[in-house]
């Protein structure tokens, strides 16, 4: 049960309704499960009220789908009134695991397919809903975000599709620059950080850990993440160092210019465990890079925590890197999709982002205030005493 029971005092904007596409379909019944009982438990006098009506119901996911033609269109269905609701609606942009049929050919869903389903859905609510909030939690098109010379900007020309066709706000999760918000001034924007769920997930899956600055450093892998590892050693009284990236501007491989090597910046490492934080893992080549320099310069055990784990290239190299004592933990959300493979994983730890997002949901439904939940320092402190880490004062 969420401290948060009295948000039950202010009337609900609307009747909730939570939409999780196709792509988000497990993380949605889990946030479904977790609003469907704190609801159920609580008890106000004003439950009986016309303003609260309907606000206890065995489900609050709204039945619809994206059904599609033998040519690959598509229609995006709501097989339920949604008139009057304040509407969330998830997606994960990245899930390729869910296919189609093309003319008779399998097409696994990209990004774009996603984000096509996303509107089709919108399209769908045809303006009854009373307010319609999307969750993404990887921004699609997050890491376009700037122009560099005659390129597309589609991060930003997607936020502000999305809000001319009704979109009030837009809640993302670690954006890879949150100052794309810029592109929607007049609408909202929030990036929130999973500082919490990480520290949490290690020190109840890492008995042994000692979060102090005499065993334990955070690490930017580059120096666009800085912002980040700041945080972390601030909020954890620890260290921090950081690589930047030496390219090879003379070259564009996959897209990108080649790293040529990682520099280190930051004190003494020898003996320290590492926290490696970063928004995201692509291929990984570049993280384990920055791990095994890390253990060249004598680190002891290399946590690497990201928000998301896409593993383009597989997870061969991971289990090689475990294998060679490179890495000791892997940390990523549920928040995008994860193979049954990586689950299994004895270097794996998953952070289930699930109750965070129902809180989320919870609060705004009733109007009120997330700055608590986007700011979690309090709750840091507090779980850190709860495992002895440091002492309250």
């Amino acid at each position: 049960m969420p401290k948060l029971d009295k948000i039950v005092e202010t009337i609900p904007i609307g009747p909730l309704g939570i939409i999780a596409l196709d792509s988000c379909k497990q993380l949605g019944e889990k946030v479904n499960d977790y609003l469907v009982y704190w609801r159920d438990l609580r008890e106000s006098e004003h439950k009986g009220s016309l303003a609260f009506k309907g606000y206890q119901r065995d489900t609050y996911l709204i039945n619809a789908c994206c059904p599609r033609f033998g040519t690959g269109e598509a229609k995006g269905q709501i097989k339920e009134t949604v008139r009057g609701y304040d509407l969330y609606l998830l997606v994960d942009v990245t899930n390729y695991s869910i296919t189609y049929t093309v003319c008779g050919h399998q097409n696994h869903m990209s990004p774009d397919d996603h984000y096509q389903d996303l509107k089709r859905i919108i399209a769908a609510v045809g303006g009854k809903a009373r307010r319609i909030t999307v969750i993404m939690p990887y921004l699609y098109e997050g890491r376009q975000h700037r122009r560099n010379s005659r390129e597309s900007l589609d991060c930003a020309l997607a936020l502000q599709e999305l809000t001319h066709m009704g979109v009030e706000s837009i809640i993302t999760f670690d954006a890879h620059d949150p100052r794309v918000q810029n592109a929607i001034p007049l609408k909202s924007l929030e990036s929130v950080q999973p500082t919490y769920q990480f520290i949490k997930a290690i020190l109840k899956n890492v008995p042994d850990i000692k979060m102090d600055s005499d065993h334990m450093m955070v690490i930017s892998p580059d120096e666009g993440g800085m912002s980040r590892a700041v945080y972390f050693a601030n909020v954890l009284g620890l260290d921090m160092g950081m690589f930047y990236k030496r390219r090879d501007y003379t070259k564009i491989i996959n897209g990108r210019n080649p790293i040529i090597a990682h520099e280190f910046l930051g004190p003494d490492i020898e003996g320290k465990d590492m926290l490696i934080v970063d928004d995201m893992i692509s291929s990984g080549d570049s993280i384990l890079d920055v791990a095994a320099e890390l253990k060249r310069r004598k680190a002891n055990r290399i946590f690497i925590a990201c928000t998301f784990g896409l593993f383009t290239g597989g997870l061969s190299k991971f289990d090689e890197a475990f294998e060679q004592g490179i890495i000791y933990r892997l940390l990523t959300t549920n928040l995008v999709y994860q193979t049954p493979e990586l689950l299994t994983k004895p270097y794996y730890i998953n952070v289930d982002m699930s109750k965070y997002i129902a809180l989320i949901i919870d609060t705004l439904n009733h109007d009120n205030s997330i700055s608590s939940l986007l700011n979690p320092v309090e709750r840091i402190n507090n779980i850190l005493e709860e495992y002895g880490q440091v002492k309250k004062k």
